[in-house]
């Protein structure tokens, strides 16, 4: 038996991957993503965009930020190749930082 193994396949599933959570005050999920896919990526389902070496899912809620009044806090966990996630969380968040105007 021959092992037909790619050695770029091999060297692709050997990345480190990494999870990271962040949570963005004052955009909405449907903004979120679309910053995501204006980032190169692809909704898939109502709560996940998919780019190349990773995703994003996405979920929201309403907090308090004082006696009367609330704000929607959206909260994203990326997972994907450490190389890709690093700069992809970057321009996001510059992005996610404009919306509140």
């Amino acid at each position: 038996m021959t092992d037909t193994t790619d050695t770029k396949d091999a060297a692709k599933t050997e990345t480190e991957t990494k999870t990271v959570e962040k949570s963005f005050r004052g955009i909405s999920e449907r903004l979120a993503a679309h910053y995501l896919t204006n980032l190169g990526g692809e909704r898939v389902e109502e709560d996940r965009v998919v780019g190349d070496d990773w995703e994003a899912t996405l979920s929201s809620k309403k907090v308090d930020i004082g006696p009367t009044l609330d704000i929607t806090e959206v909260t994203l966990v990326f997972e994907g190749d450490a190389e890709t996630l690093d700069p992809l969380i970057e321009q996001f968040s510059q992005k996610a930082m404009r919306a509140g105007g």
